[in-house]
């Protein structure tokens, strides 16, 4: 039976997960499976929802549709609703379950980071055990930033700090703490710059170019670890700047390759394909 899943957002243009999950479903052999992106509104979801049929296996939610979900799901996994976003719906016998793949998308690449700079500071020796985190940073008090706190919980830190735009607004993301059992310190980001050397890892959750000014003033040296989720203008101003101060870095293109590696087993019930997915998002990053 033919197969179909998508990616809805608003806007949608920009999105590269037809890229991997094409991919995918050319490397498992899923001929008759589809993926499409269709542009979705918070207003149009419910009904978009109530026209799929039995054909659909799947959906990917990007902004601003990862909360406005929740509400319209037959079911929530636990970690989906301790994060309050869903970025996946598995649809099957007419049901919709919610799931997070971000975390996943977060731990995967963290872990591939940490691996490499284990790497280079013991020349390939001893395997890095995780997990091993003293310090982390997140730089961000958004939807993502709360994935974050989930996946540096999965990596055995529970006390981040979190660098956020406005203190005012990160009564939504203290929620999530407490339903994680996170506890955070909470601090302006503009005193960010002096503190993130401290840090073993820093994680930016913030939109394209917001974090530019804060790459200008980073001025001592860095050992700590970087992901910046945002890849456009790739490599981001900050992680340029965190290179030439000494610092490791990992994509934010890995985070995006991993969950949707986890969406892929989750619509399919078949492991992903990760290194033809990764081909195939090469290949599109670099034709930009």
């Amino acid at each position: 039976m033919t197969r179909h899943a998508a990616v809805l957002g608003h806007p949608i243009s920009h999105s590269l997960s037809p890229v991997l999950h094409r991919a995918a479903y050319a490397a498992l052999g899923l001929d008759d499976w589809y993926y499409t992106a269709h542009d979705v509104t918070e207003d149009a979801l419910p009904a978009f929802l109530d026209e799929l049929d039995d054909t659909w296996a799947g959906l990917s939610l990007t902004m601003p549709l990862k909360q406005a979900v929740i509400g319209l799901l037959d079911d929530v996994t636990p970690l989906a609703h301790q994060v309050g976003a869903v970025n996946t719906v598995v649809l099957d016998d007419g049901g919709r379950r919610g799931s997070n793949t971000d975390v996943h998308g977060l731990v995967a690449a963290l872990r591939e980071g940490l691996v490499t700079e284990s790497d280079a500071r013991t020349g390939g020796g001893a395997p890095f055990a995780l997990p091993t985190l003293g310090s982390a940073a997140v730089l961000g008090a958004g939807a993502t930033a709360a994935s974050t706190l989930a996946a540096l919980r999965e990596l055995g830190c529970v006390e981040p700090v979190v660098y956020a735009r406005s203190l005012a607004r990160t009564s939504e993301l203290a929620a999530v703490a407490e339903r994680l059992h996170v506890r955070p310190r909470f601090v302006v980001l503009d005193d960010a710059a002096k503190a993130l050397p401290a840090h073993d890892v820093i994680v930016s959750t913030l939109p394209p170019h917001a974090a530019d000014g804060l790459a200008a003033e980073l001025a001592v040296p860095v050992v700590g670890l970087l992901l910046d989720v945002a890849y456009d203008p790739r490599p981001t101003a900050l992680a340029q700047a965190w290179r030439r101060a000494g610092g490791d870095t990992v994509d934010g293109e890995r985070m995006l390759l991993h969950q949707a590696a986890e969406q892929v087993r989750l619509m399919t019930g078949r492991t992903a394909p990760v290194d033809a997915m990764d081909t195939a998002l090469r290949a599109a990053l670099a034709a930009r």
